[in-house]
């Protein structure tokens, strides 16, 4: 008799970007590392958290490229491939990049998982890939404990156009694609009290690809973009304000949630990441007095292939909110604005 193999989900200690490090460690971590020497045609690095690297190749062209994975956050094996391809991929067109190639990066349990299970790993994966015109042109494997799967992403852009997330201006409009809520939803499917609503709601957003990238990029009002992923709508947008020096201001009742997280989340479904990113930076960000910590939890929840957070002046606002929804972005929704002030994020 074949032994049945073991869920995804139970071989991980985390799973989606709830794994990334907390992003005070990582800060310290990143101080500690030696600078990389100034390079003329080096755009971006890593000196403000920006979502990928830019390198200029000529007047018309430069290379994004950045590289995402993690362990699964459901337990099929082609759509924990799915999910993971399209939030690579989202760290480009958050760029403004069209991508043009990937390359996997596999870590898996040899033995403990088969060979077509992991098969289904990389063809879901290839799948949004070929989907997003970029094929998956090779890659690299190991054997590890816990199952990973993610990509080298790379893309193209024009020099003029590369969005980055330090140059919001006082003003702004902020504008966020996507609902909120994945974590609370993964975390409610790890302990089985996920419907198949909020299945269907969770891959539905994990796997839309942030295509409306290029199309902001070639929009003058649009300031500034940057993708929410590990360390929640708080986190990234407070990065956007230290990147660009000034304060951000978001609506408690701005975005939207996807279906079955507001409930799940006031009966005590979160994710330890979500908690971790609070004692992380919730220093700089100030929120009502009377706010509910499982509400507060919902703004620090960590967004697996996540919407695009945009800094529109607020004459092009409208014609954002019109691309994005004519490109399936339902969910869109005008979550704050950005004004003068040291670098901090504050809710009202």
């Amino acid at each position: 008799m074949t032994q049945a193999e073991p869920r995804l989900t139970t071989l991980a200690h985390g799973g989606g970007c709830g794994c990334k490090i907390a992003p005070d460690v990582l800060q310290s971590i990143l101080a500690g590392a030696p600078q990389a020497a100034p390079f003329a045609n080096l755009m971006v690095g890593a000196e403000t958290s920006d979502d990928a690297a830019v390198w200029r190749l000529n007047d018309d062209q430069a290379l994004v490229a950045t590289t995402d994975f993690f362990m699964p956050m459901v337990d099929d094996p082609f759509d924990f491939g799915r999910i993971a391809a399209a939030n690579a991929l989202s760290d480009v067109y958050a760029m403004g990049a069209t991508p043009i190639f990937a390359l996997a990066i596999v870590g898996m349990p040899i033995g403990k998982l088969s060979v077509q299970t992991i098969g289904r790993i990389l063809e879901g994966g290839a799948s949004v890939c070929a989907t997003a015109g970029a094929p998956v042109a090779g890659g690299h494997s190991i054997d590890s404990v816990e199952p990973i799967y993610g990509l080298v992403a790379l893309g193209l852009v024009h020099p003029d156009r590369v969005l980055t997330n330090r140059r919001a201006q006082p003003g702004d409009v902020l504008i966020l694609t996507k609902a909120l809520g994945v974590g609370v939803l993964s975390a409610a499917f790890k302990q089985e009290r996920l419907d198949g609503a909020g299945y269907a709601a969770l891959m539905a957003s994990t796997t839309q690809l942030n295509t409306p990238g290029p199309r902001l990029a070639a929009m003058p009002e649009v300031h500034a973009v940057t993708d929410v992923t590990g360390f929640g709508l708080l986190g990234h947008a407070l990065e956007m304000a230290r990147g660009a020096g000034v304060a951000v201001e978001l609506e408690l009742t701005g975005p939207a949630y996807l279906s079955g997280a507001e409930d799940l989340a006031a009966a005590g479904v979160r994710t330890g990441a979500s908690v971790r990113n609070w004692a992380a930076y919730g220093q700089a960000v100030t929120t009502p007095a009377a706010l509910p910590e499982w509400r507060r939890d919902l703004l620090s929840d960590p967004q697996t292939s996540g919407g695009l957070l945009i800094a529109v002046a607020p004459e092009g606002a409208e014609a954002v909110m019109q691309l994005v929804q004519s490109l399936g972005f339902a969910s869109a929704r005008r979550v704050g604005r950005v004004r003068e002030g040291a670098p901090s994020v504050v809710v009202v």
